[in-house]
């Protein structure tokens, strides 16, 4: 059955960032005394939003600087403006979705100005325009449902009527737990774990109308 709305993450489905953002983290935490990679970040932190990142990174260095997941999130904006690489397929896939009437709406744990550079960069802020979630629209991020459920309100869909495309276990987790179905796009995350935590594993983005029955 078609759904009544579909609800896309960001990063690792439609801007292909992680790395980009992973790097500056990795950056900015081994200057901070904790010594990482970009893959060693994108391990340790795929899918969880800067405030949930506080925690982990001050019980390795301590506590941070009042402001630092702030001034982490600027950072990123700034860089996602100058440069936010596409998912392959995933701009045509989101339009290919709107053309055929259905209501689309980006919910990610990006921090709000971060997460409108990207959609500013990616040419989607029109499409997305008025249904544009961050982790600061909400009361808890992912893996808590509450972005999806605001996400779906935005589209006047019920949850158990809309698909959210997601690529992280935390996001998985969020989608599930508001009651959506969730494709699990297996970008770089594995389609085994992503099933495990209840998602539909798909490889391409060129799948994604066939699975929402377009």
């Amino acid at each position: 059955m078609r759904p009544r709305a579909v609800l896309f993450d960001c990063d690792g489905v439609l801007a292909d960032s992680e790395m980009v953002v992973n790097a500056l983290v990795a950056e900015q935490l081994t200057a901070l005394g904790w010594p990482m990679t970009a893959a060693e970040a994108r391990n340790a932190f795929l899918g969880l939003a800067l405030p949930d990142m506080v925690p982990h990174i001050e019980a390795r260095v301590g506590p941070l600087a009042p402001g630092w997941a702030e001034e982490m999130s600027i950072l990123i904006a700034r860089e996602m403006a100058r440069r936010t690489p596409a998912v392959p397929g995933a701009a045509e896939a989101v339009r290919r979705v709107v053309a055929a009437g259905i209501p689309v709406a980006v919910a990610s744990n990006s921090g709000r100005v971060e997460l409108a550079a990207k959609m500013r960069a990616l040419g989607l802020a029109p499409v997305f325009a008025g249904r544009i979630f961050s982790f600061e629209d909400v009361d808890r991020p992912k893996p808590y449902p509450d972005i999806y459920l605001a996400a779906a309100a935005a589209c006047d869909a019920a949850p158990q009527d809309c698909v959210v495309v997601e690529d992280s276990v935390p996001g998985v987790r969020a989608g599930v737990a508001a009651g959506c179905r969730v494709l699990g796009f297996a970008h770089e995350t594995p389609r085994g774990v992503l099933a495990a935590h209840g998602a539909e594993p798909f490889g391409s983005m060129d799948e994604l109308g066939g699975l929402l029955g377009l």
